[in-house]
């Protein structure tokens, strides 16, 4: 028989803990199905919603939930397998065994669901959703809801989003214990790297070694490798090129356990044995800037304050190296400091390597308190909000040297104040550096998530020369 993610009685706990805190209507979660790659039946790898897998953690496609607050009933909706299907894919748990391992008692067709949604619209209770990401859980929304795919945010359901976010975001035990074991085999993932780099390896290459050993901890990726040593582009998935003597490798790649939680670290490493005096400066600066931005980790405290200070350090360190000019907080108030880091300090992590990414940035990262920004390099801070003793979350300055960004700036002379676009200008084939580790916030400060992963210089440099 079938066995929740975890023990029945957490999504029990759960569920009446997110019913409590909504009056009436029903409450509906939809699950994920197989999404076809290049014909029907080949499909890429099952993932569940986040959302479906916190409140009833069962991981297989086609399925449904509604809560009826007026009620106070829970149905679970699907389709039994068919003999057609257990010849394919094995003998099948009944929905309704799925139901009771997870503590719900009614469970029915998933075509009866419309109709029971039609019912509720008839009678005009209010119908509760959270914002589908998928175009085939839109399709079905729009249908059973008698609506039009652009309508369907009119059912999105605010004070929903905000219930399963107050939740969600404080990590209970068992979720950070898990968390920490991605986060380790994570860690793994880049050791291998750091150790088996070679000039002369394709960065494909070495991206297939990282994403084996995610495989051979029984999980998968959390989210696409990012191996490259063109940095200074942000989210580089491409792999094509020869590493050679000289370059530094940027290696930003997580592993998500097989109960889907996810790490999420950088490092960055030179291809040879040692990086040049230019690349130590400009590491050291951001592992500085991260050492800082760790250090103010607590709860109270706004993480865009995090990220400023992070920035102020960063601004510091290019200061002393020439890059920068003038009072690096004025410097970081102007926005002059975005030349080098156009990214945000963070985000949450957890079910999600971007935690609860798709029920929109405003709310996850943000709230009543604090906007999120709409100028350039601010506005990629995916959270800036008051930290609270529970959240989990990622910390990664970096320094990013965007040929095309300096021929712009340059151009209109922006920031000339702060900028010396003289010496910048003989950076240009510099590349980028992150250093990424993940965090949780405990009610004194914070703790590092997983096993250790070498940072400093000289760690980096030891590792790369087999000592």
């Amino acid at each position: 028989m079938h066995q929740p993610l975890f023990e029945r009685q957490v999504y029990v706990q759960r569920r009446r803990q997110l019913q409590s805190k909504l009056t009436n209507g029903i409450v509906l979660l939809l699950g994920n199905e197989d999404s076809s790659m290049n014909y029907k039946d080949n499909c890429y790898p099952f993932r569940q919603d986040s959302t479906f897998l916190y409140y009833v953690g069962i991981d297989q496609p086609g399925l449904a939930v509604i809560f009826d607050l007026d009620e106070n009933r829970e149905i679970l909706f699907g389709e039994n397998a068919s003999i057609d299907d257990i010849i394919w894919t094995g003998p099948q748990p009944l929905v309704q065994e799925l139901a009771e391992s997870v503590g719900i008692t009614a469970s029915d067709n998933l075509a009866k669901l419309a109709s029971l949604l039609a019912a509720a619209r008839e009678a005009k209770r209010p119908i509760h959703i959270l914002p589908p990401y998928r175009p085939e859980n839109k399709i079905k929304l729009a249908s059973w809801l008698n609506t039009s795919i652009p309508q369907l945010q009119t059912f999105v359901s605010e004070t929903l989003i905000r219930s399963v976010i107050a939740q969600r975001e404080i990590k209970e035990e068992r979720e950070i214990a898990e968390m920490d074991r991605a986060v380790s085999i994570s860690a793994d993932m880049h050791l291998a790297a750091i150790q088996q780099a070679r000039p002369g390896m394709k960065e494909y290459e070495l991206a297939a070694t990282v994403e084996a050993i995610a495989l051979a901890n029984y999980g998968r990726l959390s989210y696409p490798v990012i191996l490259t040593i063109n940095g200074q582009t942000l989210h580089n998935h491409y792999h094509g090129n020869t590493m050679q003597e000289g370059d530094m490798v940027l290696v930003d790649a997580g592993a998500e356990t097989t109960m889907h939680y996810a790490g999420d670290l950088t490092r960055t490493f030179p291809v040879g044995k040692q990086f040049t005096s230019r690349q130590r400066d400009l590491y050291n600066i951001v592992l500085h800037a991260l050492d800082h931005a760790v250090s103010l980790l607590r709860p109270g405290i706004q993480y865009k304050e995090v990220h400023t200070q992070a920035c102020i350090k960063l601004a510091e360190g290019l200061t002393a190296v020439g890059l920068m000019k003038g009072n690096a907080a004025e410097a970081v108030e102007a926005g002059a400091h975005t030349m080098f880091f156009q990214c945000g300090l963070g985000h949450m992590i957890g079910l999600d390597v971007h935690d609860m990414e798709d029920l929109g940035e405003p709310l996850v990262g943000y709230d009543d308190q604090l906007k999120k920004s709409t100028e350039f390099g601010w506005k990629s801070l995916r959270l800036g909000k008051t930290l609270k003793a529970g959240f989990t979350l990622t910390v990664e300055p970096g320094i990013y040297i965007i040929p095309e960004l300096i021929d712009r700036w340059k151009a209109e002379q922006k920031h000339s104040a702060f900028i010396n676009y003289g010496l910048l200008n003989s950076y240009r084939d510099f590349g980028g550096i992150r250093i990424e580790d993940n965090y949780v916030i405990t009610d004194t400060g914070s703790k590092k998530l997983g096993k250790s992963l070498p940072k400093s210089l000289n760690e980096i440099e030891a590792l790369r020369n087999g000592i």
